[in-house]
């Protein structure tokens, strides 16, 4: 499967949510009058909906004719009634009315009127609520009416489906990420140091290890430093991917200056050579004056190693997170110069659409975006798939 098929797969909790509410958007509109009503059904027609036996006419004076019950048949096969011998068949009268039993096919699903597709009026009140849509699916506020007032222009007025919508909707989400869909950079630089960085659980380590891994089957040669000396499980869990992609990792004691880890880490990356150093970081949270200050420290070090270095600072965000990522890229872009972000969990949320709220608000490069835990589930950002993924139409 390709990657946007596997994305597309992953974000149908976005798509689904956008697509519903367009479907009830666009289906709010529709008044009572234009929906095709269902054909009557006549009293003689339920009476042939539900068979039911009818009896022959009390015979008169003393006939020796038996009561018979003689069923309607279906239509498509009417056997005779069967008299027994003697007797004269029973008269049962026929309504001259010519009923049609076909049973009545349900109305088609989300169709309008004579049978298409239902359409509503681009208008102000539709604008509105394309808004609080976009707005309910994490784009934020500014963005969304962005979006939406782009895709008025040149369509006011006009009558459209929920296919025109969800298309106009990619084109216009695809217009803003188009900008900020970088691949993460590489130098002419040995070593070039990438510091990343992200809150606890946005999964920075897990990130290193599928990145290592594809650098590593690009030819380069990687370094990965375990910055996170708090925690053994960090450690031990990059040792791990080392293993898987191949590469080696740094390592320092639990509970370690992680400065000095990034400090002797760019020395060894020099001695061996090596074209890239990843240097991993403890998780910290944006409201944390202390651990962020701990973060600024270990770029003070690096820098008297290298000016120039970090070569990139790269945020992991965790994208179930919402609407709080943007401020953990307000904190961290003032804390440590953010230079690009990866985006992951992009399967597990219906707010995929943070994604375009971050673009549209800080335009920091987009290298990546993780839709999974398998080693290809990381892939370089692709603004036009992942604005049909997002709003569920074809590549």
């Amino acid at each position: 499967m390709s990657f946007f098929g596997k994305l597309k797969s992953k974000l149908f909790k976005s798509s689904a949510k956008l697509e519903e509410g367009l479907d009830a958007i666009v289906q709010e509109d529709i008044a009572p009058e234009e929906e095709p009503s269902a054909p009557a059904i006549t009293d003689a027609a339920a009476q042939v909906a539900q068979p039911e036996v009818l009896r022959a006419p009390d015979p008169v004076g003393d006939s020796p004719l038996e009561q018979k019950r003689v069923q309607v048949a279906p239509p498509e096969a009417e056997p005779e009634a069967e008299a027994e011998p003697g007797a004269s068949a029973p008269k049962v009268a026929i309504d001259p009315l010519e009923v049609d039993t076909k049973p009545v096919d349900p109305l088609p699903q989300k169709t309008g009127v004579f049978g298409r597709a239902p359409r509503r009026v681009l208008d102000d009140d539709m604008l509105e609520q394309l808004e609080e849509l976009l707005i309910s699916s994490d784009m934020g506020v500014d963005t969304a009416v962005r979006i939406t007032a782009n895709l008025a222009e040149g369509r006011f007025g006009r009558k459209l489906s929920t296919a025109e919508i969800k298309s106009a909707l990619a084109e216009e989400i695809a217009r803003v990420m188009e900008p900020v869909a970088r691949p993460l950079p590489i130098y002419n630089k040995k070593p070039q140091v990438i510091l990343v960085v992200g809150v606890n659980g946005s999964g920075k380590t897990t990130t290193i290890g599928k990145l290592a891994s594809q650098f590593k089957k690009a030819g380069k040669s990687v370094v990965i430093a375990a910055g996170d000396t708090f925690r053994a499980a960090a450690v031990g869990q990059l040792q791990v991917w080392g293993e898987r992609a191949g590469v080696p990792v740094m390592t320092a004691p639990e509970g370690s200056d992680p400065a000095s880890l990034a400090f002797d880490a760019m020395t060894q990356a020099e001695q061996d050579g090596a074209d890239l150093l990843m240097i991993d970081t403890a998780g910290r949270l944006q409201n944390r004056a202390d651990l962020m200050e701990e973060l600024s420290k270990i770029i003070r070090v690096i820098r008297k190693k290298n000016p120039d270095a970090p070569h990139n600072t790269v945020l992991v965000l965790d994208a179930t997170t919402g609407q709080n990522a943007v401020k953990q890229v307000e904190v961290f872009q003032r804390m440590a110069d953010v230079t690009g972000l990866v985006m992951t969990k992009l399967d597990g949320t219906a707010k995929g659409g943070v994604l375009v709220s971050l673009a549209d608000k800080f335009a920091l490069p987009i290298h990546a975006i993780g839709v999974g835990e398998q080693i290809d589930d990381l892939d370089a950002f692709d603004p036009q798939e992942f604005a049909a993924a997002l709003t569920g139409v074809s590549a």
